[in-house]
């Protein structure tokens, strides 16, 4: 069975305004998720879903779905607010979603063979498919054993300013210990820095593995998410802006030893638009990569 990747865009009716704004990155308009879900299909995933909200459904299936469904089989999920366990309620004050765990979650019902999960809005590169679709190929069929794709630090930075990024922790062989969020990083003569918690600078080896949210599970997941999110919202009850994040989760699997999370290296450069600087950046280098060849003028 092939796997199936998962995308996170419930963020994008509110970052894009309504879907008019999508921005077209690539030579001929194309998105930073147009690539992505080029490089997932050539790559063998065989099913796309994608996780938005419901008031943009009706224009994120004609300008988005549109494009892909003669390539790859497409369903769409929604989360929202209220999409919660059974004797909890929306407590007031609270605006937004519950997070990336929680938008996860809401894949259980139509996903049932090992995937993968993006955020809509990252260019992570046609090798991290690569790799992410061997590791969930050789997944099928186990239960605890997850992977995420780890970027080496090095390859995502910005040019126009300092980034906050999920460096990960990982034992001899490769298996996440941990993953620690760490901000302000940013390389100052040749070296990538960043200040910890007790206000000293740490230099950090150019190949440091770090999560840019391209994750790997299997379908028992799902039930984990589940039962942690009930344990989430008892102790966050009063923060109406608390979130569910997956390294919450995963460290969580982790740390009770409940499952292994493997770190898959790749040498594909991440980029996005992280500051308004970075457009013409992200432009350029898609550009570059069509100019090489890694990718054909038009997608779909």
């Amino acid at each position: 069975m092939k796997p199936t990747l998962f995308v996170l865009a419930a963020g994008m009716g509110s970052r894009y305004g309504g879907l008019k704004q999508l921005d077209g990155l690539g030579p001929n308009g194309e998105t930073i998720m147009d690539y992505s879900i080029f490089d997932a299909v050539r790559s063998g995933f065989g099913k796309l879903v994608f996780v938005i909200r419901q008031y943009f459904e009706e224009d994120f299936r004609n300008k988005i779905v549109s494009k892909y469904q003669n390539h790859i089989p497409v369903e769409v999920v929604f989360q929202e607010l209220d999409n919660l366990p059974e004797g909890f309620t929306v407590p007031d004050g609270r605006v937004k979603p519950w997070g990336t765990n929680h938008a996860v979650l809401m894949g259980k019902d139509v996903i049932h063979e090992p995937f993968a999960v993006i955020n809509a809005d990252d260019f992570y590169g046609r090798h991290s498919f690569s790799v992410l679709a061997e590791e969930l190929i050789a997944m099928e069929g186990r239960q605890n054993h997850y992977c995420m794709v780890g970027y080496r630090i090095g390859n995502t930075l910005s040019e126009s300013g300092s980034v906050a990024r999920g460096v990960c922790e990982t034992n001899a062989e490769n298996f996440l210990t941990g993953v620690v969020e760490r901000t302000a990083i940013e390389r100052i003569d040749g070296e990538i820095r960043f200040t910890d918690e007790n206000g000293k600078t740490i230099v950090v080896n150019e190949r440091t593995p770090v999560s840019m949210n391209m994750w790997g599970f299997t379908p028992d997941y799902f039930q984990y998410s589940e039962d942690y999110f009930v344990e989430f919202l008892k102790a966050n009850k009063d923060n109406p802006k608390s979130e569910y994040f997956i390294p919450l989760m995963v460290n969580e699997l982790i740390t009770q030893n409940k499952a292994r999370v493997k770190a898959l290296d790749t040498t594909s450069r991440w980029f996005g638009v992280t500051y308004a600087a970075d457009r013409q950046g992200v432009v350029e280098k898609i550009k570059a990569l069509v100019d090489a060849g890694e990718y054909p003028d038009t997608l779909f």
